[in-house]
C-alpha cells in the first residue's frame, strides 16, 4: 500500500461517484479482510456492465479514477473534476485520449507483489550462473557422447541440488510469503516438466537431448506466470524463451548453449536490479 496523498482522494471520489451511477459499492465484501483483499487484487465490475446505460465517457472517467496504481489515476481532484466538466460539456476527455497508453502501461508494470523479488535477486543472479554451467556441461557430455543417462542426472540430482541450497538461502533471509511459495511451486513444476522429458524421449525411441527445444517452452511459460503475479515486464522473459525454441531447432547442436544464455540473463537482469533495489532500501 502506498502512502496517503491526492491519488487516494481521487480513488475514494471515483468510488463515490461509481456508486451514484451504478447503485453498487466498487467492491463488496462479508468481512474487511475479505474487502481488503479484493481493492488489492481485483478490479471493479465496469460500470456499464451493472447499468447499461451509463454513458462510455463517464465509464472511462471512473474507471481512470478507480486505477490500483495511483500514477495512472488523474493527477488531482481538480483534474478529475475537468474531466467530469468536459463530459457534461460534450467536449473530449482525457480519460479517453490516454486510454491506450494506461492499458499498455498497467501490462508491463509491477504488482505489489513485485518487492518480494528483493529476497531473490541475489539468488537470482547464482542461478543464472549455475544455467549456464549445467548447459555448457550438458554440451560437453554429449561432445564425448556420454550415457543418456547422466542428461537426467545432471538435469534433476543437479538442479535438485541446487533447488535445495537456493532454498535454504532463501529461508535464511527471514519468513517465506504466500507469493513466493507460489513462484516456488511453478517453479518445481518446470523442473519436474524438464526432468520427465529423458524418459519421454526413452520411452518414445528418441535420440538424447531431441526435446531440448521444449525447455524454452517451459520456461517461457514460468516467465509468463511471473509476469501475471509480479511485474509484467517478465513478458519480454518469457517472448526471448519462447522465441529460443526455435533458434534451438534451427541449431540443434547447440540448443543447451542458446538456452543457457537466454535463460541466464532472464534471470541475472532482473536479479541485478532487485539486488540494487534491496541495497538501496537498507541504506
Amino acid at each position: 500500500m502506498g502512502p496517503i496523498s491526492s491519488a487516494s482522494d481521487v480513488y475514494s471520489l471515483g468510488a463515490v461517484l461509481y456508486h451514484a451511477i451504478t447503485g453498487q459499492t466498487p467492491f463488496a465484501a462479508k468481512s474487511p479482510v475479505e474487502l481488503l483483499l479484493k481493492v488489492l487484487e481485483q478490479d471493479p465490475p465496469p460500470p456499464r456492465v451493472l447499468n447499461p446505460n451509463v454513458h462510455r465517457d463517464l465509464e472511462m472517467i471512473v474507471v481512470r479514477a478507480l486505477q490500483k496504481p495511483p500514477d495512472l489515476r488523474y493527477r488531482s481532484a481538480d483534474a478529475f473534476a475537468d474531466d467530469l466538466m468536459a463530459y457534461l460539456r460534450d467536449e473530449p476527455i482525457s480519460a479517453r485520449s490516454g486510454q491506450f497508453a494506461q492499458v499498455v502501461a498497467r501490462w508491463f508494470r509491477e504488482t505489489h507483489h513485485a518487492p518480494v523479488l528483493e529476497n531473490w535477486g541475489l539468488l537470482w543472479m547464482w542461478h543464472s550462473l549455475v544455467l549456464v554451467l549445467v548447459c555448457v556441461w550438458t554440451e560437453y557430455m554429449r561432445w564425448i557422447d556420454a550415457s543418456r543417462w547422466t542428461y537426467p542426472m545432471l538435469w534433476t540430482v543437479g538442479l535438485g541440488a541446487w533447488a535445495a541450497v537456493f532454498w535454504a538461502l532463501r529461508r535464511r533471509m527471514g519468513p517465506v510469503t504466500f507469493v513466493e511459495r507460489q513462484i516456488a511451486h511453478v517453479w518445481g513444476a518446470s523442473m519436474i516438466a524438464i526432468g520427465l522429458l529423458f524418459p519421454i524421449e526413452w520411452a518414445l525411441r528418441l535420440e538424447p537431448l531431441t526435446l531440448t527445444p521444449l525447455l524454452g517452452v517451459i520456461s517461457g511459460m514460468v516467465f509468463l506466470i511471473k509476469a501475471g503475479i509480479l511485474s509484467g515486464a517478465f513478458y519480454f522473459q518469457a517472448g526471448a524463451l519462447f522465441a529460443s525454441t526455435f533458434a534451438m531447432i534451427a541449431w540443434p547442436l547447440y540448443s543447451h548453449l542458446i538456452f543457457g544464455i537466454v535463460a541466464a540473463i532472464s534471470f541475472f537482469v532482473p536479479g541485478l536490479k532487485y539486488y540494487r533495489q534491496s541495497l538501496d532500501r537498507i541504506d
